[in-house]
């Protein structure tokens, strides 16, 4: 049985998180999603092992983007552990292929940056992009099933702690959910905030700030904006689109076909 605690945190972002670990919050969900894991562990996505990839994959001194998602994919086979990806094997053509990846797909085409390949994310995250569910954990077909076990303290200490101690970091805040995070996240420390609608297909063209314009004939250019900002604070701007694909990304490929 996967036994939950801390220590599956990556170190840094343990130093990050202080002595959250020593409150009543912490022990809250250690306990709610240990008990969950000890009912319900084959219902449980993304897999124990994978709750905490997003903070393994982009350590603290490497974040430059924090990209705010709700909770993990519900439906089988989605879920990594890194809001909005989804594992290379799933055909963007493919119904499984999520609105959001789509949509987002479709903003970094209008902004030149061409189509996504597939829905896999790491190699954002490896390049300093926090891919970040506020719930990191969820049941098989029930979407939000897992909002309130207790992980809200900690992804809301994470995000003000980080907001804090690194400056000119870029914050992606896509519907409601992420924007609701704003008061955390101190701007007078040289932070830029990029707010639109969620790139869901329910939201994407909602709002007075729609992910994407109506017709798709034009986008809310965040990954273009990001990107002159990392450029003007002397950092290295994302490769949004990869232009290869990998021998490992094709061996995972082939595993499922």
């Amino acid at each position: 049985m996967y036994s939950f605690s801390k220590e599956a945190i990556p170190q840094d972002w343990r130093e990050l998180l202080g002595d959250y670990f020593d409150s009543p919050d912490w022990k809250l969900l250690e306990n709610n999603i240990q008990n969950e894991l000890n009912t319900n562990l084959g219902m449980v996505r993304p897999e124990p092992q994978n709750f905490f990839k997003a903070l393994a994959l982009t350590p603290v001194d490497s974040v430059k983007v924090v990209i705010l998602g709700q909770d993990p994919y519900h439906s089988p086979g989605l879920a990594q552990g890194l809001a909005f990806s989804i594992p290379n094997n799933i055909s963007p053509n493919s119904r499984e292929f999520p609105s959001s990846l789509r949509n987002i797909s479709k903003a970094l085409s209008i902004e030149g940056f061409g189509a996504l390949s597939n829905g896999d994310l790491h190699h954002w995250a490896e390049q300093g992009v926090l891919l970040l569910n506020t719930a990191l954990s969820v049941k098989l077909g029930e979407a939000g099933s897992h909002t309130n076990l207790g992980w809200k303290s900690l992804i809301d200490r994470l995000i003000s702690a980080l907001s804090t101690q690194k400056p000119q970091l870029v914050w992606l805040l896509w519907g409601g959910h992420a924007q609701s995070k704003l008061p955390l996240i101190v701007q007078n420390n040289d932070q830029l905030v990029l707010q639109s609608s969620h790139p869901s297909g329910l939201g994407v063209y909602k709002t007075n700030l729609p992910f994407l314009a109506p017709a798709d004939k034009d986008s809310c250019r965040h990954f273009t904006k990001t990107n002159d900002w990392l450029i003007t604070h002397h950092l290295e701007p994302i490769q949004w689109v990869k232009t290869t694909t990998t021998k490992d990304e094709k061996a995972q490929g082939n595993l499922f076909s």
